[in-house]
C-alpha cells in the first residue's frame, strides 16, 4: 500500500511534463489571455500534441491509454499556472471523453474519439436558463422525425463552446415522462440548426469560453443518440459525479499556485529590516494555507484513486469538490493579503487566482448540491 500522494515513475514523469509545459509555454500568456478572454490557438494545439485532450482514451481510438488519475494530475498542474487552461482539459477528459467511453457504442467511439484526441474540442451542453442546479427541469426538446430527432432549445453557460467541434447535448424526447425523457445527443458543430451564441464576460477563468448554444430545429441522426433514448439523465448524473473530481483538482492546483506565489513573495519582501516570512503572523497564515492545500489534495487523490479502482466514489467526489472549492477561495484570499497592496493589482498573479477561485463553488454542482449528495451518502 502506497501513500496517496506517492506517484509511480510513470505518473511522476507525466506530472513533470505537464508542469513544465504550464510554466514554460502557458505562464507567459496567462495575463494576456485573461484580459482578452480568449485562449490562444497555438496553446490549444499544443494541448492536443501533448496528448492532454485524451489522457485516458485507449490508444485504439487515438488516446494515451492513461488513467483517470493522470487526468487529475494534469488538471492540477495546469491550474497552478492558469485555472482557465485546466478547465478546458477537465471538460474534455472527465465529461466529454468519459461519457463517450462509458455510454458510446463502438461505431460512435470510432467516429468521435479519434478526432477528440487529435484536434476537436468537446463541449458538454446540459445547463439552461431555468435548469441550473435543477438540471432536469430543461426545456430543450427532441422531436422524433424518421431516422432523426429535431432539437430545439437554448443552452447557457456552456464551457468550451467557442472552440468546440462536438457538443454533447441533452434534450427531452418525451416531456410527459419528465426526467425519464431526457436523452443525450452527439452533435457536430457544423450541423444546421446549431449555433454558438453570446460569449459570457466573466469574473474569472476568462480564457475559458462560456457561451450560449442555440438549437433551432437542429436535425440529429438517431445514430448519434448517446446511450438509450430516455436514459440521458443517467449519462448526465454518472458523468458529473466523476467530473467533480476534476473540479476538485482544478481548485487544489489553484490553491497550490496561490501558496507558491505567497511563499516566494514572503521570502523576498522586506519590512522593518527583515523578510516578512520571518514574522510569526505571516508564518501562521502560510502554515494554515499549506494545511488546507494538503487536505484538499488528499481528498481529491483519494476520490480519483477510488474511481480508477472501480470502487464507490460519489460521496468522496462531492466531498473533494466541496472542500477544495472552499480551500481555493480561502488560500487565494490569504495570498492576496500576504502580498499586501500589490496583491490587489493586476501586476501580480494572485488577484487573478482569487477571481478564478469563485467559480469552484458554482459549476458542476453548487456547494449546496454537494452538501445534499454528501448527506445522502452518509445517511444511506
Amino acid at each position: 500500500m502506497q501513500p496517496l500522494t506517492r506517484l509511480s515513475d510513470e505518473e511522476e514523469l507525466f506530472q513533470s511534463t505537464v508542469g513544465q509545459f504550464a510554466r514554460e509555454r502557458l505562464a507567459p500568456h496567462v495575463r494576456q489571455m485573461d484580459e482578452s478572454g480568449v485562449f490562444r490557438g497555438e496553446l490549444l494545439d499544443e494541448l492536443f500534441e501533448l496528448g492532454l485532450m485524451a489522457i485516458d482514451v485507449a490508444e485504439a481510438y487515438g488516446g494515451q491509454s492513461g488513467s483517470f488519475f493522470q487526468s487529475i494530475l494534469a488538471i492540477e498542474e495546469l491550474a497552478k499556472v492558469d485555472p482557465a487552461a485546466a478547465v478546458i482539459v477537465d471538460v474534455q477528459n472527465t465529461l466529454c471523453n468519459a461519457a463517450l467511453q462509458r455510454w458510446g457504442n463502438e461505431d460512435q467511439k470510432l467516429r468521435f474519439l479519434p478526432s477528440l484526441a487529435r484536434d476537436t474540442v468537446g463541449s458538454y451542453a446540459l445547463s439552461e436558463a431555468g435548469a441550473g442546479s435543477d438540471a432536469f427541469a430543461m426545456s430543450a426538446r427532441a422531436i422524433e422525425d424518421g431516422d432523426s430527432y429535431r432539437l430545439t432549445g437554448r443552452k447557457l453557460w456552456i464551457t468550451n463552446a467557442a472552440e468546440a467541434g462536438l457538443f454533447l447535448v441533452f434534450a427531452n424526447a418525451d416531456p410527459a415522462e419528465g426526467y425519464r425523457g431526457i436523452t443525450a445527443f452527439l452533435v457536430d458543430r457544423e450541423t444546421p440548426g446549431l449555433a454558438v451564441g453570446k460569449k459570457e464576460d466573466k469574473l474569472g477563468i476568462r480564457a475559458s469560453s462560456t457561451c450560449e448554444v442555440v438549437l433551432d430545429d437542429c436535425r440529429v441522426l438517431k445514430d448519434n443518440v448517446l446511450g438509450e433514448v430516455g436514459k440521458g439523465y443517467k449519462v448526465a448524473i454518472e458523468t458529473l459525479n466523476q467530473g467533480r473530481i476534476g473540479i476538485a483538482a482544478q481548485m487544489t492546483g489553484l490553491a497550490q499556485g496561490a501558496l507558491d506565489h505567497a511563499l516566494a513573495y514572503s521570502n523576498q519582501r522586506k519590512q522593518f529590516g527583515k523578510r516578512i516570512a520571518e514574522f510569526q503572523g505571516v508564518q501562521f497564515d502560510l502554515a494554515e494555507m499549506a494545511v488546507d492545500v494538503e487536505a484538499a489534495r488528499l481528498m481529491t487523490y483519494n476520490a480519483a484513486r477510488l474511481r480508477d479502482a472501480g470502487l464507490p466514489f460519489v460521496t468522496q467526489a462531492a466531498m473533494a469538490k466541496y472542500f477544495a472549492s472552499q480551500v481555493a477561495e480561502r488560500v487565494a484570499s490569504r495570498a492576496v493579503e500576504v502580498f499586501g497592496g500589490v496583491g490587489f493589482t493586476k501586476d501580480y498573479p494572485v488577484e487573478k487566482l482569487y477571481r478564478d477561485a469563485k467559480i469552484g463553488r458554482i459549476y458542476e454542482g453548487t456547494s449546496n448540491m454537494q452538501r445534499l449528495t454528501i448527506a445522502k451518502g452518509i445517511l444511506g
